[in-house]
């Protein structure tokens, strides 16, 4: 991922189906059951998927106008007094001190071993000494072992506003929450509870992030959809955050692969002293990182998959660790960790090996779609 125009906080694994009681449950629920919503196992809660519209109409509502997720899977620790930002200094791998109280940072929680990205965190900087950090659904108790804190996630639900016309829809139901500005963090109250709003998203789009106590929060989805905001599942959210070229923890980070394979060196805060897993980071740092994440675009609409081979003049060189079909580009685009020994640079021809099939692609830089972008622009596309 590039510095980002919205922030990864997403979970584990794709979607996959499963309805065992474990699942934990959305406080929205109910409204997507209502609208027909298709709910799978996602991060160990029962989520939307897609509405009966379809994956590709939500994707593209979200380019074109605005629209609404539910990412009440995503946890929520918070963690506040005179010694929270000392702990989350020494645990999470970026700077505090680049931001301040009312802004949001994208971090990472490192394996101490490897200095593998253990989980992938936005930071909402609340007040002086209050912080909400944000994990992935499935690392939420990984991440409060490490930083401490209260576990609040079961008391909000998180309602992700995307799109170019996300701050147009929100206005008439929440002023101040459309106000807030980019990776800004902010109030607003909703039927007369107070609610959190950041600046941040996994789209691309502009758009901010709501969370609203669970009880008003039925109301608050009603009042967005009310006003146009077209309802979407996180079939749509993965699609999008890939063409935006924005990893997923489970594929693209995790256990293996370190920030800078990941090209998120930036996230280091190299001069703040030290953190978890920075020995075996500056480690690798010095020596370079023997691969790199990458972007591919495939020929034609078949979609690059996870774990594909990628190869180079007949040899294996990288493995494919995200992919799908663009909506907007209509080719398939992927995600790869490439060696650096190959000594490839964009434009390089490539070959996937998609289940023993041939499948051409080239080298690109990132992202695949930039917001603003509706179509396959001209010569684009396969």
């Amino acid at each position: 991922m590039t510095p980002p125009t919205s922030t990864p906080s997403s979970a584990g694994a794709p979607p996959h189906d499963a309805t065992s009681e474990a699942l934990r449950h959305s406080p929205l629920e109910p409204c997507h059951q209502e609208l027909g919503a298709k709910l799978v196992g996602f991060g160990g809660w029962l989520m939307p998927l897609a509405y009966p519209t379809g994956t590709l109409a939500e994707h593209r509502a979200c380019r074109t106008g605005a629209v609404a997720f539910d990412v009440s899977h995503l946890g929520t620790v918070r963690v506040a007094g005179p010694d929270a930002f000392g702990v989350l200094q020494n645990e999470l791998s970026n700077d505090l001190r680049k931001i301040s109280p009312g802004r949001a940072q994208y971090t990472h929680l490192l394996d101490p071993d490897d200095a593998s990205v253990a989980d992938d965190i936005i930071v909402w900087w609340i007040a002086d000494d209050v912080f909400d950090v944000m994990p992935n659904a499935s690392n939420t108790a990984r991440v409060r072992d490490a930083v401490g804190g209260t576990d609040t996630t079961a008391a909000r639900a998180v309602i992700a506003v995307q799109g170019p016309e996300a701050r147009k829809r929100l206005e008439p139901v929440a002023p101040d929450a459309a106000g807030v500005g980019r990776f800004a963090v902010g109030a607003f109250t909703w039927r007369d509870a107070p609610c959190t709003v950041a600046g941040t998203g996994y789209t691309g789009e502009d758009g901010v992030e709501c969370a609203v106590p669970a009880e008003v929060a039925p109301s608050f989805w009603q009042a967005l959809l009310d006003e146009g905001v077209v309802p979407a599942g996180l079939g749509a959210r993965d699609t999008l955050r890939l063409e935006a070229g924005l990893p997923l923890h489970g594929q693209d980070l995790g256990p293996g692969i370190t920030p800078l394979q990941a090209g998120l060196g930036w996230v280091v805060g190299w001069d703040k002293g030290g953190f978890r897993g920075r020995a075996p980071l500056e480690r690798e740092r010095q020596a370079g990182p023997a691969r790199r994440l990458h972007g591919l675009v495939a020929e034609g609409r078949q979609p690059p998959r996870h774990d594909d081979a990628v190869m180079s003049d007949g040899r294996r060189v990288g493995t494919v660790t995200s992919g799908n079909f663009s909506p907007v580009l209509e080719h398939g685009i992927a995600l790869a960790l490439v060696d650096t020994a190959a000594g490839l640079t964009d434009g390089d021809a490539l070959v996937l090996d998609v289940r023993g099939r041939p499948l051409a692609a080239k080298l690109t830089a990132l992202p695949f779609v930039r917001a603003g972008q509706r179509a396959v622009p001209s010569g684009g596309g396969h």
